[in-house]
């Protein structure tokens, strides 16, 4: 029996890198959803940030699926959330300087989901939760980050990629590293074991 081909529908590089890494064989392939709206309209129906973003990852995988029949597609998406408050990606350097301020000092919590589809329908779902302190930054310290990240501060909710520079905002991190650079690295592997993309 053929191993069914794997498709990320994501963009993200840092996903990519991570499945490349792992030796893990896909392609990726677009899936559009208009994130934006659908957080807007789940925020008014009182959702979790844990439900939004296993919304978003399985709205983002059956997509996804709708060009590839029969092959499993992986959808991913993260939540940040802290005292209520749910943040999305920053659209610019100056919205991610308003974000990291409003985070400064203050214990926050980034929720992963992934879900894997096939023909239209989710058949793997997991979500994973890592709580992060970030440390009480000086303005001088923030300056020079958002100088060295650049435009890269806007492809990630929160404003920070904890395997570069972003490690220095933190104080403190529980949680699995892979799932907060965006992808529950260890249980998309084992559901990949079990469908025979990757030898048990």
């Amino acid at each position: 029996m053929t191993a069914p081909k794997l498709f990320l529908a994501s963009q993200s590089s840092v996903r990519a890198r991570l499945l490349r890494a792992a030796g893990v064989p896909f392609e990726q392939v677009a899936a559009a959803v208009d994130e934006e709206a659908v957080k807007e309209a789940m925020t008014g129906d009182q959702a979790t940030p844990a439900e939004i973003a296993e919304a978003l990852a399985e709205l983002k995988a059956i997509k996804g699926t709708l060009r590839q029949r029969g092959a499993l597609v992986l959808g991913c998406d993260q939540a940040l959330a802290c005292d209520g408050n749910l943040y999305s990606k920053p659209r610019s350097l100056a919205e991610a300087r308003a974000q990291l301020l409003s985070l400064r000092g203050r214990r926050h919590e980034l929720l992963t989901a992934a879900v894997i589809a096939r023909d239209g329908r989710a058949i793997w779902r997991h979500l994973d939760r890592a709580r992060l302190l970030m440390r009480d930054f000086s303005d001088r310290f923030l300056d020079d980050y958002l100088a060295a990240m650049g435009d890269n501060v806007t492809a990630t909710v929160g404003g920070y990629e904890v395997e570069g520079w972003g490690a220095q905002l933190f104080a403190q991190i529980d949680g699995d590293h892979f799932s907060i650079q965006g992808l529950p690295l260890l249980p998309v592997l084992a559901i990949l074991r079990e469908h025979g993309v990757l030898t048990a």
